[in-house]
């Protein structure tokens, strides 16, 4: 197997997606009082407190931030569970990811959701690779990635310095 480790977007990079995401995010949502970023476990979550932290700094909008919490090896056992219960009706919810690869994770993702009276509920992933195995699209995309199934992509938003890697 491979073992290189090829960058393909720095810390600078991930951070000028971000920003350009959270203005689409409010352009889209301007005339909402208030935006739920839910991240998935793990660096999706990263990923939604950082789009709710720029989109903080440019508009007026009220920014809640929820985990989904599942077992991203194995989503379709176990719950399916909110970091928080709160009242979600007429919201508008962004779900969050930092791979979208097949979009089997982005499903199951939803079923807390199908329970509310939700406004509107969009996707956001920081990376497509575009292997549509399930009927999910993101509304909002930081890179769009051609790769093959064999390929992996790597994203670390937890250290000071975020990367982006494809082996």
């Amino acid at each position: 197997m491979n073992k290189t480790k090829t960058l393909v977007l720095n810390h600078r990079q991930i951070s000028q997606k971000i920003t350009r995401m959270a203005y689409e995010i409010y352009e889209r949502n301007a005339s909402e009082s208030s935006i739920v970023f839910a991240g998935i476990t793990g660096m999706g979550h990263q990923l939604a407190e950082s789009l709710a932290g720029a989109l903080k700094e440019i508009s007026p909008l009220e920014v809640i931030v929820l985990e989904i919490i599942l077992d991203k090896s194995d989503v379709n056992r176990g719950d399916v569970l909110l970091s928080e219960k709160i009242v979600l009706s007429n919201k508008c919810v962004v779900v969050v990811d930092d791979v979208l690869n097949t979009g089997k994770t982005l499903v199951y993702a939803l079923l807390p959701f199908l329970q509310s009276s939700i406004k509107k509920i969009e996707v956001a992933v920081l990376v497509n690779r575009s292997h549509k195995l399930f009927p999910v699209s993101p509304d909002y995309t930081g890179l769009e990635l051609a790769t093959t199934l064999s390929e992996h992509i790597t994203v670390d938003l937890s250290s000071e310095n975020h990367t982006v890697h494809l082996h």
